[in-house]
């Protein structure tokens, strides 16, 4: 699921900065110190916990702000497991690519070449509609997310078994309203969009897309700390996720909640390492040949501040200027972003435990000022 900030884009506060060279100071103007001060200012909002990391070249620093987990005190750890949300849309994104690369598709195939009927209701015609239009947000296919028993079940985390299969998370996407623009028109963010997406991946190679992201990027970049989970939850060293009830005062742990509501749209987990490594991969072409890394980087205008759209990053310049490409991901409970420049060499990435489906919230935007700010001094 994504946030506003894409399109846009009382206990006692703890923070350590790692880092694998000398200690940061506080008063040391560098990217991790303004990094550590946007962390600061999240925890100050009412974030549980913030776990960020600076990266340039082979050097990364660590910022680590809060507790990981509220009922053991414990302080966030920035090597610990959180779940990324839509950061796993670039994942799907490089699949469809790769299999585009050994001839096994187009991205300007249909829809309904690999997937018949699947959205041939309410006057939508899948036939019409092309893979690349999926993956960069231009199909005019509704959000399933925005249907309110979906919203409802998600948002109060009351079944978090409950089976959703893709094909009944597209027709309640599908059911919300007829077409209002041709294809390939009008930019909307659409998690149905991914969805689909994901059933092209299986649809191709006969494999649900949690192999095929195992089998293709995960194993190869040595991902140990990223799964692509269907119903597990989370084991081992992670961040508990938490949301805030309607009015903003009960804190709750929904670190457990459905995956399979998100599926090939935003179910992954992940660090900021792993996450560094494979955004880093991703933009400097190792994972892609040079006809699909430009397909990749080829944007599409948002209609919102400046920012345009690839297959599953965005990009957008910086009020000091410099061009950063990023994406965020937000599920219940949890909150992460990452930019970077044109080749990955450089990185500033932030995971937050708090998410209530409701953005901008204030430990958004001051965080990611943070962010801005610290990429900057880079």
């Amino acid at each position: 699921m994504k946030s506003a900030r894409l399109i846009a884009v009382g206990a006692t506060l703890t923070l350590a900065v790692l880092t694998a060279a000398a200690p940061v100071h506080a008063d040391a103007p560098t990217a991790a110190s303004i990094l550590k001060s946007g962390a600061q200012k999240g925890i100050a909002d009412g974030y549980p916990g913030v776990v960020g990391q600076v990266r340039s070249g082979d050097s990364a620093q660590y910022v680590s702000a809060g507790t990981g987990n509220t009922a053991t005190k414990a302080p966030a750890d920035p090597q610990a497991q959180f779940r990324m949300g839509s950061n796993t849309k670039a994942f799907i994104a490089t699949v469809l690519l790769q299999l585009e690369a050994e001839n096994k598709l187009s991205l300007d195939d249909s829809v309904a070449r690999w997937l018949p009927g699947a959205v041939d209701a309410n006057g939508y015609d899948g036939s019409r509609i092309s893979l690349r239009e999926l993956l960069n947000h231009t199909s005019g296919l509704p959000d399933f997310v925005h249907d309110t028993s979906f919203y409802n079940s998600y948002a109060a985390n009351r079944e978090p078994d409950r089976a959703w299969p893709p094909q009944t998370l597209v027709d309640l996407g599908l059911a919300l309203r007829r077409p209002s623009s041709e294809p390939g028109e009008t930019w909307a963010y659409s998690n149905t969009n991914y969805v689909l997406a994901g059933m092209v991946i299986k649809a191709v190679t006969g494999n649900d897309p949690a192999i095929e992201v195992t089998r293709r990027i995960i194993e190869p970049l040595g991902l140990r700390h990223t799964v692509f989970p269907t119903s597990d939850p989370l084991q081992g060293n992670y961040l508990h996720g938490y949301a805030y009830g309607w009015l903003g005062t009960v804190l709750t742990d929904v670190t457990v909640s459905n995956v399979q509501a998100m599926g090939s749209a935003g179910a992954m987990v992940s660090n900021l390492d792993d996450l560094a490594t494979f955004t880093r991969a991703l933009l400097d072409g190792q994972l892609l040949p040079p006809a699909q890394e430009a397909e990749l980087k080829t944007t599409v205008p948002t209609g919102s501040a400046g920012i345009s759209y690839g297959l599953g990053i965005s990009r957008f310049q910086l009020s000091c200027g410099r061009w950063v490409w990023s994406h965020n991901g937000a599920v219940l409970g949890y909150f992460s972003t990452w930019y970077a420049d044109d080749d990955g060499s450089e990185q500033v990435l932030e995971a937050n435990t708090e998410y209530h489906l409701q953005a901008p919230t204030r430990g958004q935007t001051d965080t990611d000022k943070g962010m801005r700010d610290a990429f900057c001094a880079l």
